[in-house]
């Protein structure tokens, strides 16, 4: 399980330039990693690429993306207010586009941060509706 994890979040990581300077990318690859290894060695062990193992990681990857996208939204919401350094929209788009636009709108509403502003929201929606085609025509081509 932990191979199967490792192989998907690091082989996306070298192979997707802009995943290597999302540094909130790198602490959801770790998290995921991490707690596989940790249901591995505490509860069972699967088969490297088994659908059980497949299910596990879509779980880990959608709770851990949620979790590290409300982080990197707070963290830019204080940074906002203290004048300082912000995590690029870019980022922030990067991880709602990998399954963490739900932590993104909780974080919107809870931070009262992004709203405002048109070309964002026009751009976060637009990737929610991306993301919904590309799991439509995976689910289509997959079971068809």
């Amino acid at each position: 399980m932990v191979m199967t994890f490792s192989v998907i979040l690091l082989g996306a990581l070298v192979f997707c330039r802009p995943l290597q300077k999302n540094s909130f990318y790198i602490l959801h690859a770790a998290i995921v990693i991490l707690s596989a290894y940790y249901i591995e060695t505490h509860y069972f062990c699967t088969s490297v690429f088994s659908p059980k193992t497949l299910l596990l990681f879509l779980v880990f990857q959608l709770v851990s993306i949620n979790i590290v996208t409300i982080v990197a939204y707070y963290v830019d919401k204080r940074a906002a207010i203290k004048g300082k350094w912000r995590v690029p929209e870019f980022d922030l788009h990067t991880l709602e586009f990998l399954g963490g636009w739900a932590g993104a709108l909780l974080a919107q509403k809870m931070f009262h941060h992004k709203t405002r502003k048109k070309s964002y929201q026009s751009t976060f929606i637009f990737l929610i509706f991306a993301e919904l085609a590309c799991i439509f025509f995976i689910i289509k081509y997959l079971f068809y």
